[in-house]
């Protein structure tokens, strides 16, 4: 996922934790620690564990071990969940051990507002402050008790303890295991016949406040779905149907990404008597600059991002397509119209985000992301759209995409750019009609669902995919 959440990008500020004090070192890059290379809070290296904390080391299984340092790491701001996981962290992890870390990681991140509400209920103090990594061995533990069948409640139960003792807590080992016993004797929590909106929240593992947002935007069905999706990973090739050539090796992407891409090269201005020059102008990962040169082949293709090493990650990438070997690269600020020269054709802005339409493959946005925050990202996404209309020549379009569900950023942002800079919107249905393939929404639903006041608005959980925001907009 790019330019969402709590990615490097994404500049989302991270304040602590409202319910944990204390919190060990753990380095981003290092690898996982076992027993007897100094593992120990509060020791030296050379000192050694202590035999306490070797003896409950060696009860860990690796994939809890990685996933407890991970979730360590992520609650310190120290790195995003993806990255960690596919880090140096868990190469010396077995297929299964990495699957289970991945899951006990992602899991958590997804419903540790709900597994906190649960285990708060039966502490004997449910006001007191738990540390960091207490209430992390707490949340492995239920939610392996709660949401994985597979697991044994005994290995759930001793493992936790453990992972209290391992990372220094050993006077907390009691109350873990206590609380645990009661979650796994009690029932798992049901559906109500009608929950509030804070009960569903709950529940579901969101924010009270961003889902009021999403009632008040999209209605409460949708709000509900929204969270439902958000819990789980979005699979691909929901939306489109196959492509008509399969020898294209199309990139590897979400299908709202993939859409907006294919929305954007529609939206090609007709009748050019030279080569079209195209711009992308927040461009890595990459895939939407794959879509663009592939279905464009006789344009120059402009590929931009602020960030030197994302780019070169992204030029390393456009190298394993031979259709991409006429797409330039360059290490450019948008927002700085010094930055680029000339003009072009069509633009695509897709632009950096709170990326609260990403939740369920970057679940940790919900728990650091603040309402005051939207406001500082729409300031910056006005600043990018400027420089890029700047680039736009007269006849040309642009394309403004967003992965976030808030309005701060999607329309209040094209409402206020239209009107200083005179342009037209190009109806997004009309561009719908000459996607190659056509687009096949599942559950049923019809393609103007997706539409919003001739703007493109996918919802998870209602559109099979991501949460997308674009429009297409015209300098006459």
């Amino acid at each position: 996922m790019k330019k969402s959440g709590t990615g490097p990008h994404s500049g989302v500020r991270r304040p602590s934790g409202p319910a944990t004090t204390a919190r060990p070192s753990v380095r981003a890059g290092a690898p996982i620690r076992r027993p007897g290379n100094g593992a120990v809070k509060g020791r030296s290296t050379g000192a050694g564990p202590t035999l306490s904390v070797a003896e409950a080391l060696a009860k860990v299984s690796p994939a809890r071990w990685a996933a407890f340092e991970i979730l360590m790491l992520v609650g310190q701001g120290k790195g995003h969940s993806d990255e960690l996981l596919h880090s140096q962290r868990t190469d010396a992890l077995s297929p299964e051990d990495r699957n289970l870390a991945t899951a006990l990681v992602m899991g958590v991140l997804r419903w540790q507002i709900a597994l906190d509400a649960r285990v708060r209920g039966l502490l004997q103090r449910p006001e007191q402050r738990l540390a960091e990594e207490v209430a992390i061995a707490l949340r492995m533990g239920a939610f392996q008790l709660l949401h994985m069948d597979r697991i044994p409640v005994h290995a759930a139960l001793s493992e936790s303890v453990e992972l209290c003792r391992a990372a220094g807590q050993p006077h907390a080992t009691g109350m873990v295991n206590a609380v645990l016993r009661k979650v796994a004797a009690a029932q798992k929590p049901g559906v109500r016949v009608f929950e509030s909106t804070a009960a569903f929240a709950e529940r579901l593992g969101h924010p009270l406040w961003l889902v009021e947002r999403w009632v008040k935007a999209y209605g409460r069905d949708a709000a509900l779905k929204i969270c439902k999706a958000d819990q789980h990973e979005h699979g691909e090739g929901g939306m489109f149907a196959p492509d008509s050539d399969p020898a294209a090796a199309l990139p590897v992407m979400d299908d709202g990404s993939r859409l907006v891409a294919e929305i954007a090269a529609a939206a090609m201005p007709a009748g050019l008597d030279r080569p079209a020059r195209v711009w992308d102008c927040c461009a890595a990962p990459g895939g939407k600059t794959l879509i663009l040169a592939l279905r464009l082949p006789q344009a120059e293709v402009l590929a931009t991002d602020v960030s030197a090493r994302r780019l070169a990650q992204m030029q390393a990438r456009m190298r394993r397509h031979a259709y991409a070997e006429r797409v330039k690269c360059a290490v450019a600020d948008a927002a700085e119209e010094k930055n680029v020269r000339g003009e072009f054709d069509l633009i695509l802005c897709d632009v950096p985000c709170s990326g609260t339409g990403t939740l369920a493959g970057n679940p940790e946005i919900r728990h650091v992301l603040r309402v005051e925050e939207l406001e500082r990202q729409s300031t910056r996404q006005k600043r990018i759209l400027r420089g890029a209309l700047q680039r736009l020549a007269p006849g040309g379009r642009l394309v403004y995409s967003t992965c976030s569900l808030e309005p701060e950023e999607c329309e209040q942002v094209v409402d206020a750019l239209v009107a200083e800079h005179n342009l037209r919107r190009i109806p997004i249905e009309d561009v719908l009609l000459d996607l190659p393939g056509g687009i096949a929404l599942p559950q049923g639903t019809q393609p103007e669902s997706a539409i919003r006041n001739g703007a493109l608005r996918t919802l998870p959980g209602v559109h099979g995919c991501d949460g997308f925001f674009a429009v297409v907009l015209a300098r006459d």
